[in-house]
């Protein structure tokens, strides 16, 4: 292994800027990480980007100091804590991370080993960084929210999904698809994203730029058991309510302000959040779960049941291909993962 720099390249922004401002994030250099008693050190070679970077680029403001962004990251390990006893120097590994410490847009990262695990063997690190993130909300949302039970084949009922060819929506049809006996419909509003949504598990698309109503109606005229939410909850949830049966579930990730909950007390409907930096953000007895749960979705990979949702790489980590790669996810209309590669 070779010798552990003392400075790395980093892109990070100082102040809240549009995207399309030469400063809104910029290429510096930073100090390495030193790992805590259970953290890895590892050297990132690949990154992903997810909609958590622009929102709090745009919404946190660092007043000046550099805040490095990115968790969702694929690298080898270089140093260990002391107290480290999942991983060793020269593992490769993939995760998200913690929002509340430093990203991994930067050369080297420092990250709870509960949090990590070994990529999968027959993804190149461009192809693993694609899965963390979203995987970890599928399968929390799905298996914990839910309430489904994986492998579980007996269950049946019908499940829909939003944003079905987005980062979430394709990781949570192809789990579904895979580990479930459940219908699953997915929502799409372009024949590119409709095709990707069906490649990943969908059995049915619906357009979410039209009511869902009549749509959900027509394709699951037995009504709905589940809902997982990536977007448009606060303008759907009459429609979730209408689809539903009763004693059915919804599983939400995106923000609004408030939500008309009255409309689920009939059907006795619940509700649920999830937001997968729980664990690490209250440094919960079990966030070592998230390792157990990208262990799976690796042997999962390896095994072909779950497919990288890696769709485009813009090359370099460095700032001008990040402010690209931030305009594709502000745009609402990426199809799986955008990535890049190597410093």
């Amino acid at each position: 292994m070779s010798r552990i720099p003392t400075t790395m390249r980093a892109v990070a922004y100082r102040e809240s800027l549009p995207i399309d401002h030469d400063e809104s994030l910029i290429d510096i250099e930073l100090p390495v990480p030193a790992p805590g008693p259970r953290d890895l050190l590892v050297r990132i070679e690949a990154i992903a980007l997810n909609p958590v970077d622009y929102k709090i680029r745009q919404n946190v403001d660092p007043a000046g100091e550099p805040k490095v962004l990115g968790w969702d990251a694929a690298g080898t390990v270089v140093a260990v804590g002391t107290e480290v006893e999942l991983f060793a120097v020269g593992d490769e590994v993939y995760y998200a991370g913690a929002l509340d410490r430093p990203g991994a847009n930067s050369r080297y990262h420092a990250v709870d080993e509960r949090l990590a695990a070994r990529k999968p063997a027959t993804l190149t690190f461009t192809e693993a960084a694609a899965l963390p993130l979203t995987a970890l909300t599928a399968w929390e949302g799905l298996f914990e929210r839910l309430g489904l039970r994986s492998g579980a084949l007996e269950q049946t009922g019908t499940l829909l999904v939003t944003a079905a060819a987005g980062g979430v929506g394709s990781i949570v049809a192809q789990l579904a698809r895979a580990l479930t006996s459940l219908t699953v419909v997915g929502t799409a509003s372009r024949p590119q994203s409709a095709e990707f949504a069906r490649r990943m598990g969908a059995r049915h698309i619906v357009d979410h730029t039209r009511p869902l109503g009549p749509q959900l109606a027509e394709v699951a005229p037995g009504g709905l058991d589940y809902v997982f939410s990536t977007t448009g909850t606060d303008r759907n949830l009459e429609a979730y309510a209408e689809a539903l049966n009763p004693f059915g579930r919804i599983v939400a990730i995106d923000d609004f302000g408030s939500l008309p909950i009255g409309v689920l007390k009939a059907k006795s409907i619940s509700f649920h959040w999830e937001f997968m930096y729980t664990r690490s953000m209250f440094q919960t007895p079990d966030q070592v779960m998230q390792h157990h749960i990208l262990t799976q979705i690796a042997r999962l990979t390896d095994a072909g049941i779950v497919t990288t949702t890696a769709t485009q790489d813009l090359g370099p980590v460095n700032a001008a291909n990040l402010r690209e790669a931030h305009r594709v996810q502000e745009s609402g209309t990426s199809i799986g993962k955008t990535t890049l590669t190597g410093f």
